[in-house]
C-alpha cells in the first residue's frame, strides 16, 4: 500500500516538502530521523533552520514534560505568565546584557513572517514613510507585506495581487566584486530625481538562506548601517534563519559590529521546533499603542519554556566554538568536491553551518539532493532556480554525523553522470523531478 496515499488524497496541493522527501517519518533524535520502513536518515535540513539544537534535545524535552505535568499555562495570549517571565529574564541575562544590547522584546504571532510584518508596520509608524528598501534574492516570508520585500518571482506570484511599497536594490556582490552596491544605493537616495523616495527602513539578511546562500561582507554591512544613520532610515535585520547560532554567533550580524534598530527572530528561538517569533525593538522606537499589533498565539508558553532552556547553550562559548571549528571542515569538504568535479561548475557559498554548493548546471542540484535522499540524507536546495545544494545540519551534530552526511553527498555527486544528465535535458527527454521547496516562514 502507498503510505503517502492519505496525504495525496486529502492534503492540499500546496504541500511541498513531502514531495521532496517522499516517506512517512516516525521518530527523530539529534541529527537522525527514522521513517515507517525503519530507514534512518541524517538531517542536513534542520527543519529549515528551526532545529538548530537537533531533534528532541533531552534537556529541553525534560523541561517541557515537567511543565505539562505540573499543569502549567500553555496558551496565554499576551498575559503575564511565569513561563514568559522566565524567558524574558533569561534572554536579557544571557543574550542582551553580555552584548550590551538594549532592546524591547515584542511577542508577535508564532511565525517568522509575523515578526517581519510587525517590523515593517512599526518602521512605517515611527518614520511616517511608507516604502521599504530591500534586496535582490531576499526572502522574508509568505504573507503580503513580507512577500512585497521578497525577490523570488514564483513566490511573489502566489500573492494574486500587485505587491508594492518596496524598492529593490542589489545585494552585496550582486554585480560582482567590482561594483560597490552601497555607493549605488547612496546615488539613488542622494538624487532627488531618481524616483526613489526616502524609505522607512532597509531590511536585509546578512546571509540569504533561501536566496542562494549569498553572504554580505562585514564591511558592506557596516557601510550600509552608516548610510542608514546618515539618512535617518531604520535598519532591520531579518535573522530568522541565519540567527540563533546558525553562523557561529547568536546573532549573525555580531561579527560586523552593527547595531540594528529592529531584529526579527523565529525558527530556532524556541529551541525545539515549537512555533515562536519575537521582534527586538530599540526602546525609543517602541511607540505601539496597546493591542495595535496582536495575535491569538503570541503567548505560546510551551515555546517559552523550551526557549528558556535552549538559551543555556549560550551561557558560554562552547557551542559557538564548535560551530566555528566545524565550519572549516564543511567548507574544505565542499571545496574539495567542487575541485574534484569541475563538471558541476560549482561554487562554495555561505558561512557557519549554513553553507553549500551553487551548481552551474541547470537542474543538477535538485537531482543531487534527490539522490542523497534515497541514500539516507535529508538535504534541500535554495536559490532562484533551486541551483544551490544547502548544507544545514543541527549545530549540535558531532564530527561522525557530519562526515557521514557529507560522504553521502559526495557519493550522490559521483554517481550522477553529469554529461548524460545535460544531454538528456538538451534532448528534452521527460524526467520526473522532485521540486525542493524553500522554507515558508
Amino acid at each position: 500500500m502507498n503510505n503517502l496515499k492519505i496525504f495525496n488524497d486529502l492534503e492540499s496541493e500546496v504541500r511541498s516538502y513531502c514531495r521532496s522527501f517522499p516517506t512517512v517519518f516516525t521518530q527523530s533524535s539529534g541529527y537522525r530521523l527514522r521513517d515507517d520502513k525503519n530507514k534512518e536518515y541524517i538531517d542536513f535540513f534542520s527543519g529549515a533552520g528551526a532545529l538548530n539544537y537537533g531533534h528532541n534535545p533531552p534537556q529541553i524535552k525534560k523541561k517541557l514534560i515537567e511543565y505539562l505535568s505540573s499543569d502549567g499555562i500553555v496558551h496565554g495570549l499576551d498575559m503575564a505568565t511565569e513561563a514568559k517571565k522566565e524567558f524574558l529574564e533569561q534572554f536579557n541575562q544571557v543574550i542582551l546584557n553580555p552584548r550590551k544590547m538594549k532592546y524591547k522584546i515584542m511577542f508577535t504571532g508564532p511565525t517568522g513572517t509575523n515578526a517581519v510584518e510587525s517590523s515593517l508596520k512599526l518602521a512605517r509608524k515611527v518614520t511616517g514613510r511608507d516604502s521599504i528598501m530591500c534586496f535582490t534574492n531576499a526572502f522574508h516570508g509568505m504573507t503580503l507585506g513580507s512577500l512585497a520585500i521578497t525577490g523570488n518571482a514564483g513566490k511573489r506570484q502566489g500573492a494574486g495581487i500587485p505587491l508594492g511599497n518596496a524598492v529593490f536594490m542589489p545585494y552585496d556582490g550582486y554585480w560582482g566584486d567590482s561594483v560597490d552596491t552601497v555607493d549605488y544605493i547612496r546615488k539613488f537616495l542622494d538624487d532627488s530625481s531618481s524616483g526613489v523616495s526616502l524609505p522607512a527602513a532597509i531590511i536585509l539578511e546578512t546571509l540569504q538562506g533561501e536566496g542562494g546562500l549569498n553572504v554580505a561582507s562585514y564591511e558592506w554591512l557596516r557601510r550600509l548601517e552608516a548610510l542608514c544613520r546618515e539618512k535617518n532610515i531604520l535598519l532591520i535585520v531579518d535573522d530568522i534563519q541565519a540567527g540563533c547560532g546558525r553562523t557561529g554567533t547568536f546573532f549573525s550580524f555580531e561579527p560586523a559590529g552593527i547595531n540594528p534598530d529592529i531584529v526579527c527572530l523565529s525558527k530556532s528561538i524556541s529551541g525545539y521546533g515549537l512555533p515562536m517569533a519575537i521582534t527586538l525593538i530599540k526602546p525609543e522606537l517602541d511607540i505601539w499603542s496597546a493591542g495595535e499589533h496582536n495575535g491569538t498565539f503570541r503567548g505560546h508558553n510551551l515555546a517559552f519554556v523550551a526557549a528558556t532552556e535552549a538559551l543555556n547553550y549560550w551561557k558560554d562559548d562552547t557551542l559557538s566554538k564548535h560551530v566555528k571549528n566545524m565550519e572549516k571542515d564543511i567548507h574544505d569538504f565542499l571545496a574539495d568536491l567542487v575541485e574534484e568535479h569541475p563538471e558541476i561548475k560549482g561554487e562554495v557559498r555561505g558561512r557557519g553551518f549554513m553553507q553549500g554548493i551553487a551548481c552551474g548546471v541547470d537542474g543538477l542540484a535538485v537531482k543531487i539532493c534527490s539522490s542523497s535522499f534515497t541514500r539516507g540524507l535529508i538535504i534541500e536546495t535554495s536559490g532562484a532556480k533551486d541551483e544551490v545544494i544547502k548544507v544545514m545540519p543541527p549545530l549540535t551534530i558531532d564530527e561522525t554525523g557530519l562526515m557521514e552526511g557529507l560522504d553521502i553527498l559526495k557519493d550522490s555527486i559521483e554517481d550522477i553522470k553529469v554529461q548524460s544528465f545535460i544531454n538528456s535535458k538538451r534532448k528534452n527527454i521527460p524526467k520526473k523531478r522532485h521540486l525542493l521547496a524553500s522554507s515558508a516562514y
